[in-house]
């Protein structure tokens, strides 16, 4: 997969490692009570040896090492592809995948190579940790995530973004905060062909060129270098958007209320769907909000596998890294089960508990290690071991 092979039989081969890494984001026990469990569903299986001994904490971060993060990550990138059907509740907008681009900070173990590799605030506003930030696209109506990047708190959002470009597709709708937001970005998203729905500052001036009959309006965005002069490049005169310095946008305006009409604020969108017969500014109104469920994958990762006010384990940058890419292959599987669920069952996703699901894969994996793999013969009982 990543031309990465081992050169002699070992206690903790390569794709056993591989498995390890995964169940760390399953079960938050240390390392050797991590590996029982997993062996014990193996044996099951029939497939691992009965007079294997569980190595010690040290051999396994060895065995960590030598797989390195490669593997994982191009596990991830093969495995996770789009999951909402035709039909899934909160999936699509029309004919548009939903999708959103989101981050998040996690915290790592305070040392020296940590700190060195990811850096940590010192303002005191923040956790006294180093900080890992990872950027990622993900399905609004199943909360899978699609795609990924990892990078440092002196990273910023937009420049990780960027790295997710290759697994947009033309089909998709994607969803962004204001954050996120900025001519260059802009243009470089809408090179895929996908259509965008990104919340803007209301610091930016947006000038309405034509009123729209939903309530939308149109008008430009530009690059800054050309603001205030004569020289534009209008979108249509170019094959490129890259290479145009006003591009045409809609904008949609409403206001939220918050709990009990005490707060409220405005949101305002910009699109690059112009006409309002292909998509209302209702539509994109009620579209947007489906970001905030992609803003649950995120927490499900960070307070649901890794507990709250716990973050992750590794104590050297490529193992973090590693151990990422096995948190996000690990909440994968565990949302594909559930659109699997919910398909079957004819339920909005959304309607299941992540928390319980991830439940019922532990004991699954505990209960499977509790029984013989050896078939029972007729008239035998079923033991536990």
């Amino acid at each position: 997969m990543t031309g990465w092979r081992e050169q002699r039989a070992r206690r903790l081969p390569a794709h056993v490692v591989v498995y390890f890494v995964i169940a760390m984001a399953i079960f938050r026990d240390g390392y050797e009570e991590v590996l029982r469990k997993l062996v014990g569903g193996l044996r099951f299986l029939g497939n691992w040896r009965d007079d294997w001994v569980v190595p010690t904490t040290g051999a396994v971060s060895q065995a960590r090492e030598r797989l390195g993060e490669a593997p994982m990550r191009e596990l991830f990138d093969r495995i996770a592809v789009p999951l909402a059907r035709a039909g899934t509740s909160g999936g699509w907008l029309r004919s548009w995948r939903l999708v959103a681009i989101d981050g998040v900070q996690i915290d790592v173990p305070d040392t020296p190579a940590n700190l060195g590799e990811f850096g940590k605030y010192r303002d005191g506003t923040r956790r006294p940790f180093p900080q890992v930030r990872v950027i990622g696209l993900g399905e609004s109506g199943t909360h899978a995530v699609v795609a990924a990047r990892i990078g440092t708190i002196y990273d910023g959002e937009r420049e990780l973004a960027k790295d997710l470009l290759p697994a947009v597709e033309a089909d998709m709708l994607v969803l962004a905060d204001r954050g996120f937001f900025s001519f260059e970005l802009w243009q470089q998203y809408m090179v895929t062909g996908a259509a965008l729905l990104w919340r803007v500052s209301a610091t930016i001036k947006l000038e309405a060129t034509e009123a729209l009959a939903d309530g939308s309006y149109l008008s430009v965005i530009s690059s800054k270098r050309t603001r205030g002069s004569s020289y534009q490049i209008p979108l249509s005169a170019v094959a490129d958007p890259r290479d145009a310095t006003h591009i045409p946008v809609r904008v949609i305006e409403y206001t939220v209320t918050g709990h009990g009409a005490q707060t409220s604020e405005v949101l305002r969108l910009v699109t690059t769907i112009l006409d309002p017969t292909a998509a209302s500014a209702l539509e994109l109104a009620a579209a947007y909000q489906q970001r905030w469920e992609y803003e649950l994958s995120l927490r499900e990762i960070e307070t649901q596998l890794l507990e709250s006010g716990h973050g992750l384990r590794s104590k050297k940058p490529a193992l973090v890294r590693q151990e990422i890419w096995g948190l996000l292959i690990a909440h994968y599987a565990i949302r594909a089960l559930m659109v699997e669920a919910a398909d079957t069952a004819g339920l909005d996703p959304d309607r299941l508990s992540f928390l319980r699901t991830l439940n019922v894969i532990r004991r699954q994996v505990v209960n499977q290690a509790g029984f013989s793999p050896r078939d029972d013969q007729p008239g035998e009982d079923r033991r536990l071991h």
